[in-house]
């Protein structure tokens, strides 16, 4: 399996099947050939080019109905819920943020709540966390999912930073760390160097950075 980080917090996970979470796309082209597409909450910076995909788009219930009247396919779900699609395992786990939808020419509306997911696959389990503030729950997702690759935000102001984000690494307890939702913008500009070096230096969990378009095999 790969895994490719094509910006901020958008990542394509390609197994048997390809799955794309939150196609805002900083770096290089929308993916082609797209298996499934999963959305963590309707901010702009997540949601995307969702639109663009031809393929089932998994999210909570309230973006998934409304991608539904448009004539999209959609698997709508909630927190605590798991569903299958074409073999890939969808949990939904919580995430403390908030979401809106918003598209250009459109007006805004609640977008339910904001979350993350357990995505299960040929054998792996990653955890991508969403916008998140740390929660203590997440030594839940350590006890019921035992994931990976952790996917988790650094970025602070609109999600955890860099300190909570290697107490949320501890809580989740997969063996790799993938830090995303950073650098982005310069209100979220953090030193990914120096949480890797403090988290290895102080627990046996290792940090993978990576380059926007940068590709990883698990």
């Amino acid at each position: 399996m790969k895994i490719t980080w094509l910006g901020h917090s958008c990542f394509v996970i390609d197994g048997s099947k390809k799955v794309v979470v939150d196609p805002f796309i900083t770096e290089g082209e929308v993916p082609e050939d797209v298996d499934i597409v999963a959305v963590t909450h309707g901010h702009g910076d997540h949601f995307g080019e969702t639109l663009s995909f031809s393929a089932p788009v998994v999210a909570v219930n309230e973006i998934a109905r409304w991608l539904q009247d448009r004539g999209m396919a959609a698997e709508g779900m909630n927190i605590g819920g798991t569903i299958e699609v074409e073999g890939v395992r969808f949990t939904m786990t919580p995430a403390l943020h908030s979401s809106w939808l918003e598209v250009s020419g459109e007006h805004g509306f609640y977008g339910g709540v904001a979350a993350g997911f357990v995505i299960r696959m040929d054998g792996h389990v990653i955890y991508h966390a969403g916008d998140t503030g740390l929660f203590s729950d997440m030594k839940l997702i350590r006890e019921l999912y035992h994931p990976d690759i952790a996917i988790l935000p650094i970025g602070g102001r609109y999600t955890m930073g860099p300190d909570e984000a290697m107490m949320a690494a501890e809580f989740v307890g997969a063996d790799t760390v993938i830090p995303m939702h950073y650098n982005t913008f310069p209100v979220i500009e953090q030193d990914a160097e120096k949480f890797k070096k403090t988290l290895e230096r102080t627990t046996d969990i290792r940090v993978k950075i990576l380059s926007p378009g940068e590709t990883i095999e698990i």
